[in-house]
């Protein structure tokens, strides 16, 4: 759908809260739960003020059992309820796994149609104060590689919002992967409620040297990549999937038929992952006119660390993604960006457009 116009900056965590509320207002049968999501800091503000307004029983937290409150979930869901379960964690969705994978996304199929599982699993990614090994990954190929389930992955406000009401109106379970360190990040966002239609990507910036897609945080950074690399007369085409399955490959696909470059930055490894999807995709396209140079970028391969210079070298960055996109575009190795030049997005706010 076509974007609104607005002149009101929100932060992310305030998109995911005021979607999930105007959500709950539209819909009795919409209500909220998760571990801690009634703590006075609400989820980093994410769920703030949902238990005064709306009561405990149609917000309120639960045990410390990943499992089996998942399972609580989709038999509300198949009762005809529309629970928004928060999972602080994506690292924590692995104790569940039977229940997302085996029964949410399938009982639909199984049961002939007759069965619905309207479910919405919102999960954090991402690194902040050193969280390591356990509690900084991005599993996200893992849940997109399952028929029946869909995984979008909002980069900025407006589309944490849009994206949180048209997950809620799905009839099949659909995971929000949110990344911390978005969460207070600024975009330009409608008061009045909205969707963010799935399978449609957005093409952030123009250009005809090399085509980036980036995932979740990384389209910010990619952004800033953009940037530098535009004062070296690289002009690159940044792309955000917005949804990782439904995905959108053939806004890639044009783009990769144009610029004849494609890098690709996911938050997450490599081996296996969503980035090695597109770029397997753009292979197999027959309406790609010349072979593209492809790279890909996303974690090192080893465990999430947790000390800030081991993370500097574990996640790309403004710095890492320029220098690779530069000498993919150029096939040069002349040049690296000045540090004061790569800030993070965050660190940088990004506010459009949308």
């Amino acid at each position: 759908m076509s974007t609104p116009n607005t002149s009101r900056l929100l932060k992310y965590f305030d998109a995911l809260r005021e979607g999930a509320e105007q959500a709950m207002d539209a819909d009795s049968s919409v209500f909220m739960m998760g571990l801690d999501i009634d703590d006075h800091k609400g989820i980093q503000g994410s769920t703030k003020g949902l238990v005064e307004k709306f009561g405990p029983e149609r917000v309120f937290t639960t045990p410390l059992s990943e499992d089996a409150m998942t399972g609580v979930a989709i038999g509300a869901a198949m009762a005809g309820q529309r629970p928004i379960h928060v999972h602080i964690r994506m690292d924590f969705l692995m104790l569940c796994m039977n229940q997302l994978v085996n029964i949410a996304a399938k009982s639909h199929y199984m049961y002939g149609g007759t069965v619905q599982v309207p479910l919405v699993i919102r999960t954090m990614i991402g690194k902040s104060w050193g969280q390591g090994a356990q509690h900084s990954q991005g599993l996200h190929s893992m849940f997109a590689h399952v028929p029946g389930m869909k995984v979008v992955a909002p980069s900025n406000a407006y589309d944490a919002k849009g994206l949180t009401m048209q997950a809620v109106r799905d009839n099949n379970p659909v995971l929000i992967m949110e990344h911390r360190l978005l969460y207070a990040t600024e975009a330009y966002v409608p008061e009045e409620p909205y969707t963010v239609e799935f399978g449609k990507a957005r093409v952030l910036r123009e250009g005809n040297d090399i085509t980036i897609v980036g995932v979740s945080n990384m389209v910010m950074e990619a952004m800033r990549a953009a940037e530098l690399l535009a004062e070296q007369g690289i002009e690159a085409e940044v792309i955000d999937p917005v949804t990782i399955s439904p995905l959108d490959f053939d806004t890639i696909e044009a783009s990769v038929n144009k610029t004849g470059k494609l890098l690709v930055v996911d938050n997450a490894w490599l081996n296996c992952g969503f980035s090695a999807e597109i770029v397997a995709r753009v292979a197999e396209s027959e309406n790609i006119s010349l072979k593209p140079a492809v790279k890909r970028m996303g974690f090192a391969p080893t465990t999430c660390p947790t000390t800030p210079s081991l993370e500097d070298a574990f996640y790309p960055n403004p710095k890492t993604i320029a220098i690779t996109a530069y000498q993919l575009a150029s096939g040069k190795q002349d040049w690296v960006p000045a540090d004061d030049q790569c800030q993070l997005a965050y660190q940088t706010q990004f506010k459009g457009p949308f």
